[in-house]
Formats: C-alpha cells, structure tokens, sequence
C-alpha cells in the first residue's frame, strides 16, 4: 500500500475507525518518506500499547471474581472504606455488587485516581452494579471502638444495606467481624480487586461529600481541601482555633490539644 498520494489528516483519518486493512496501513506509514507520517505512525503505536496494558490490568482485576462466579458464587460483593487516617469526620465505606465482566476505564483504588476520575466511575459504578451501599461510623464512633473496629463497623453496614444479599464478600484488608457471610480478605485489595476497588471508589467520594457539607459548618478548617487530613492548612487551623466536634478526640495532636486546652502543646 502507498499513501504518499493522501494527506497527514486524511491518513489520521483512516486511523479513526477499524479497518481490515489496518495492518497495511500501518506498515506503509512505518515506512512512509514524509517525517510526519512516521511520527503519527509511533504516537498510534504507542496509544496502543497503553491501551492493550490497560485492558490487560483491568482483566486482572476480575480474577478473584471469576474464581469465585466459577465456583457458583453468583452475587459477589467487594467492599472498602475512606477515612482511617484523617484527624476529621466519620470513616466511610462501600459494598458494590458488579454484573460480571465489565470495562470501567481507569478503574483501579481510589487513592490512585483524581477526584473528577473518581466522580466519573462513582457514577458508571452506580449505574452498572446490580448493587451498591454505603456505610459509616460516626466520630463517636471512631473514639469508643477506635478506628480499626469502627472501620469494620462502617463495611458491615454498607453490606447489611445492600438490597441484593451477597453470597460471599471480597473485602479489603480484614475480615468483616459479625457478618454471616463467607468472605475473603485481601491486602491491597483495592488494586486487585474490580469489586472492591468500585467500592473504594464509592466510599472516598461518598466521604468527601460528607466533608464538603461539613466544611458549610465549620469553614475555618478547610474541609473542602484537605477533607480532614493532617495537612500543614488543617494544622494551623487546629492550633488557631483548636478542635470542633467532628474532630476525633483520640488521634494526636488532637487527643493532646483536647487535654490541654491552654494551647500548651502548640502555644
């Protein structure tokens, strides 16, 4: 094939819709005398590779759930949570129930993904799940059971509140205590997980929203930004105005500015 008789776009052109004649295309391109030709070639090449990579990584992370569909599991929910670490606001987390096999672009754990990516598939999530929960644990919460039972507390609901049963749950780190389910955790499963990395994705936003609509009552934290996160911004907030009520009073530095309520610590 030659395309020296046709131009740069009308050769992109070409390239937009699949053709049985693709490969002839492309190897004419390669070998095309006009520079520009030979650079759209590489730039196609290369789009492809990172696509292909994609499609391959996004195919891993169904392997558990097709072991599982396999052995007659059909309704498998993966679940997760947001909020372990910040100094502010509840832990949040999520239980989705996938149909099968499906392409969510740049599906992946939510700590990975910007915030307008996670809104995107936070909604193509909602739409394909056959089902879908969040849960929570309040800041209460968090201080009488500590973090980690009260992040087991907040996956357990999201379950409890799906309005499919699951028969098994694929669950991010730990297992689910008080769950009468079969259940298998996996560490880092967010990133390997399809299932579990849409419920990360759907706990994270679900708890940033929370954070914006707190930021409404106490805007002198910068809960909107760092969605209560000890960042440099929410510790000078802490020290100039000290902890309000969604602060957790067990994490430090809160824990001691609670105890030393002259400003001791910081002042």
């Amino acid at each position: 094939m030659i395309l020296t008789g046709l131009s740069l776009a009308q050769i992109k052109e070409l390239l937009k819709s699949p053709r049985a004649d693709l490969e002839e295309i492309l190897a004419a391109m390669a070998e095309d005398p006009r520079a520009g030709v030979r650079n759209l070639y590489s730039r196609w090449k290369r789009a492809e590779n990172i696509k292909e990579t994609e499609h391959k990584r996004l195919a891993g992370m169904f392997l558990y759930e097709e072991d599982l569909w396999a052995k007659g599991h059909s309704a498998i929910a993966g679940v997760d949570e947001a909020g372990r670490g910040p100094l502010a606001g509840p832990v949040v987390a999520a239980a989705v129930i996938l149909p099968g096999v499906i392409h969510l672009k740049d599906l992946n754990d939510s700590k990975k993904l910007t915030a307008a990516k996670r809104e995107t598939l936070a909604r193509q999530i909602k739409e394909a799940a056959l089902a879908w929960a969040t849960g929570l644990s309040t800041v209460e919460e968090i201080y009488q059971e500590n973090i980690h039972q009260a992040g087991l507390t907040a996956m357990r609901r999201a379950v409890l509140g799906l309005k499919d049963k699951p028969v098994f749950v694929l669950v991010d780190g730990f297992k689910i205590s008080g769950l009468n389910l079969p259940q298998m955790p996996l560490v880092g499963g967010d990133g390997l997980s399809a299932s579990i990395a849409a419920a990360s994705i759907l706990a994270k936003v679900e708890r940033d929203r929370i954070m914006d609509s707190y930021d409404q009552l106490y805007p002198q934290y910068g809960f909107n930004r760092h969605k209560g996160y000890a960042t440099p911004e929410h510790l000078s907030a802490l020290k100039l105005y000290g902890p309000c009520p969604i602060h957790r009073a067990g994490f430090q530095p809160v824990k001691d500015m609670t105890e030393q309520a002259d400003g001791g610590l910081f002042g």
